[in-house]
């Protein structure tokens, strides 16, 4: 355990004992609870988990009684939420999977009501729509009341999005992949949407002043450039940078994605000048020198969210925030990773190698260089080499292979970021969550992260995507509607060069 770890459970400690009061009355509410909650040794789970899964999803109200059934009490929905806490992985699954499987849709119930619907097709449209919404009621599952009670408790909201997280994690690693385990997540997913809409949500700047657990948070959930300890953090908060948070008051402390901006002269183009090069911790601000709002990392704290539009009404609340603190500023964009362009890479010359089409990937001029450089034999052994190159960072320490590499590898990327597509629309999840905003991929970047993390991902190539504001409306539409991808010349430039030289 670092220093930095420490620290912020010292501080937190420090500001509590000068709030020995409210912690005295804290701590007496802790001990109430616990002496009302059963240890999870106590539970039998195997027993027990039909029992309890029979008392808390109760049957679904007959469609007359809908509006005027009583809440189970919410004893009921705490008990469950703690057993289900105290549950194994493997007993968690098998738990999911009953509730899934045992108290969603009444398939009969519907299958009536659908026949009854048809046959009724010649009634008057008071008759056919009265039919049309007893048939919706009926698809309702069970367990949706069940879940709509415990977001109603608290800690209700969190455990539910905790309960995602463990079915999207089930569904991944293809664990269990039913279609009732699919149809609690879908239905789970869509109250989740209902629950964090963009108006329902808090949008909070993060500072040093802000509560301890919040910052320590806020380094714990960094996914993009890892804050290396407390001064870090304290910059990366501090003058000339900005960070934002969305919450929600249902979970309370708990940012659910969080955005990091650096405000500078120019649009950056490489991130060593904004997590590694810092002015003073105290330094005033100089608003002639803050002409550009760069978004360097944005992170999603919460698995159980994943799918939930998030992330792009954040960027866009920032805009507008930042607008108002500095009415001259005009240029957003983002600096960002590119994850996954080394495993295409590695992909594409291995099948070139497989292939015996190695001289499709670069030009002849460029497999000389690479030749030269590396000692190897034309053909399959010089592929092989540059393959042992990229999968290192040491040639990175070379100014000749850089100089070698550097256009082979920008235009290889300008293609990965541009012309390799998923369902029509760009593979890499990073420039399609851009893309969808609105963004215009603006400009590559050659030595923008030479971390060791950047040189494995990208081979240290990072990309803006270029927010112009008057643009971002249409760009959006046609990206979606048509999967044309709004590109700058810089880019474009690069993707002709790709496809004269290779046959990818």
């Amino acid at each position: 355990m670092t220093l930095f770890h420490l620290y912020i459970p010292v501080r937190a400690f420090l500001k509590s004992y000068r709030h020995g009061a409210v912690s005295k009355t804290v701590l007496g509410l802790r001990v109430w609870d616990l002496r009302n909650i059963s240890p999870c040794s106590s539970i039998a789970k195997p027993s027990s988990m039909e029992a309890i899964l029979r008392k808390t999803v109760v049957p679904l109200p007959t469609y007359e009684m809908r509006d005027k059934s009583p809440p189970p009490p919410e004893s009921n929905s705490l008990e469950l939420m703690h057993f289900y806490k105290c549950l194994e992985k493997e007993q968690r699954l098998e738990f999911l999977e009953k509730l899934s499987h045992d108290f969603g849709v009444d398939h009969k119930g519907v299958s009536d009501l659908a026949g009854k619907l048809l046959d009724f097709q010649v009634r008057d449209p008071a008759t056919i729509l009265q039919v049309e919404d007893r048939l919706r009621y009926s698809l309702t599952p069970r367990y949706r009341h069940l879940l709509t009670h415990i977001s109603k408790v608290q800690g209700g909201v969190k455990f539910l999005v905790d309960l995602r997280a463990d079915l999207i994690e089930f569904a991944t690693s293809k664990i269990s992949d039913s279609p009732h385990m699919r149809d609690l997540n879908g239905t789970l997913k869509s109250l989740l949407s209902e629950w964090f809409s963009v108006g329902l949500l808090r949008l909070e700047r993060i500072t040093w002043q802000s509560p301890c657990e919040i910052l320590q948070k806020i380094s714990q959930y960094e996914a993009v450039h890892p804050v290396r300890n407390w001064t870090d953090l304290k910059r990366r908060v501090g003058p000339y940078r900005r960070c934002y948070a969305f919450t929600h008051a249902s979970m309370p402390g708990e940012p659910l994605v969080v955005l990091h901006v650096a405000l500078t002269e120019d649009i950056a183009n490489n991130i060593q000048s904004i997590v590694r090069e810092f002015a003073t911790l105290d330094a005033d601000e100089d608003v002639n020198k803050i002409n550009a709002a760069i978004f360097y990392s944005i992170s999603s704290t919460q698995a159980g969210l994943q799918g939930v539009e998030l992330g792009n009404y954040l960027i866009k609340r920032v805009v507008l925030e930042l607008q108002s603190e500095f009415p001259h500023m005009a240029q957003f964009s983002s600096l960002s990773p590119i994850p996954g362009f080394a495993v295409w890479l590695h992909g594409a010359l291995a099948q070139h190698k497989k292939e015996g089409r190695a001289t499709e990937l670069l030009s002849e001029q460029e497999w000389m260089q690479v030749e030269d450089v590396t000692g190897a034999a034309p053909g399959a052994p010089a592929v092989e080499a540059l393959r042992r190159l990229i999968s290192t960072s040491e040639w990175i320490r070379s100014e000749r292979l850089i100089r070698a590499l550097e256009p082979v590898l920008m235009r290889l990327c300008a293609w990965y970021l541009y012309g390799e597509k998923r369902r029509g629309y760009a593979l890499n999840p990073v420039a399609n969550f851009h893309l969808q905003n609105g963004a215009t991929m603006w400009r590559l970047n050659w030595q923008a992260d030479t971390s060791p993390r950047g040189i494995a991902n990208s081979c240290g190539i990072m990309v803006n995507y270029r927010y112009f504001l008057q643009e971002t409306s249409a760009n959006s539409a046609v990206y979606l509607q048509n999967k044309v991808i709004k590109s700058s010349e810089q880019v474009m430039g690069l993707v002709s060069q790709f496809q004269k030289n290779s046959k990818l």
